[in-house]
């Protein structure tokens, strides 16, 4: 029996992991999912249930069924809960356009042969690597009023008028929590996109040059169909990353100067585990939920009706 044969004969006995049967993937299957189901989907199913009820959270309390009111108080009375949806809604367009942007330009750049361009692209990487508590710890130092760098900076320049106290004042704390979350985020994004660019068929983009394009016009013929997969993954994440946007808030103003940097995930944390009211608190992790998926689940529909076409 000659070598070829045997070679096929052996690639005949194989099989695909499909075709033993659940009973094969079981093993390695459910504890993941049991795990899923434990830590993620338990916890978030119990939080729409107790949005209807009344409960302080301590043991020695009884939920009591409350019904829809809680989502009434929520959408009536709750001051600070507006304040919170415009955040968030106003977080992930800010995500959309300015981190998403700069990272595409910067993993174009990056992708060009240019002297030193692995050593830049782990320093755009790095920020995204540190715990985002971490993030917002360094950026309030930056932005100390005393000794922070940026007002150091301007008084540096002459421009001491322009400092400010930029995590106490309501009308630069969002902002300035922003430029973090850009520092933070782009570095990610970046690498997706780079990754992306790699599977742009250079024989197309050759093609194109022959043919009199430019490079505008390469970038939209070529460069950005080939980056629709990338393109409809880093855009998911962000939407997601963005609504879920915690640990910076909390540890850069906890949600003030006068809850003007409050948004919906901190104000379900607060609701709850501040305030005691752990009805009110789900009913707001309730409304980012389906504020998350009526964002994420149409663009998800739209994408893909874009790549079958």
């Amino acid at each position: 029996m000659t070598t070829v044969n045997i070679v096929t004969q052996g690639r005949r006995k194989r099989r695909p992991f499909g075709s033993h049967g659940f009973g094969t993937a079981a093993p390695y299957v459910i504890p993941a999912l049991v795990l899923y189901g434990w830590f993620l989907l338990y916890p978030m199913l119990d939080s729409i249930r107790l949005s209807f009820f009344d409960w302080s959270g301590f043991r020695t309390d009884t939920p009591v069924w409350v019904g829809m009111d809680n989502y009434v108080r929520l959408f009536t009375e709750d001051a600070v809960f507006p304040r919170a949806l415009l955040n968030s809604v106003l977080w992930v367009v800010l995500s959309l356009l300015l981190p998403t942007v700069i990272a595409l330009l910067i993993a174009l750049g990056l992708n060009r042969e240019i002297v030193g361009r692995n050593v830049m692209r782990a320093v755009f990487y790095i920020p995204a690597v540190f715990a985002s508590i971490t993030v917002a710890a360094m950026w309030r130092w930056i932005y100390n009023p005393s000794l922070g760098f940026v007002n150091q900076i301007l008084q540096a320049v002459g421009l001491g008028e322009w400092t400010q106290s930029w995590l106490g004042d309501p009308r630069f704390a969002l902002g300035s929590i922003f430029v973090a979350n850009i520092w933070q985020a782009v570095g990610f994004s970046m690498v997706l996109f780079l990754a992306g660019l790699q599977t742009v068929p250079e024989e197309l983009m050759e093609a194109a040059k022959l043919d009199g394009a430019g490079a505008w016009q390469r970038f939209w013929a070529v460069t950005v169909p080939a980056l629709r997969p990338t393109t409809v993954v880093v855009i998911i994440l962000t939407i997601i990353n963005s609504l879920k946007v915690f640990d910076l808030v909390v540890g850069m103003t906890g949600g003030g100067p006068a809850q003007s940097t409050q948004v919906l995930a901190l104000w379900s944390y607060s609701q709850s585990f501040t305030n005691h009211e752990f009805g009110m608190g789900g009913a707001v992790a309730t409304v980012l939920l389906i504020v998350t998926l009526a964002i994420v689940i149409p663009y998800m529909a739209w994408s893909l009706k874009g790549e079958e076409k």
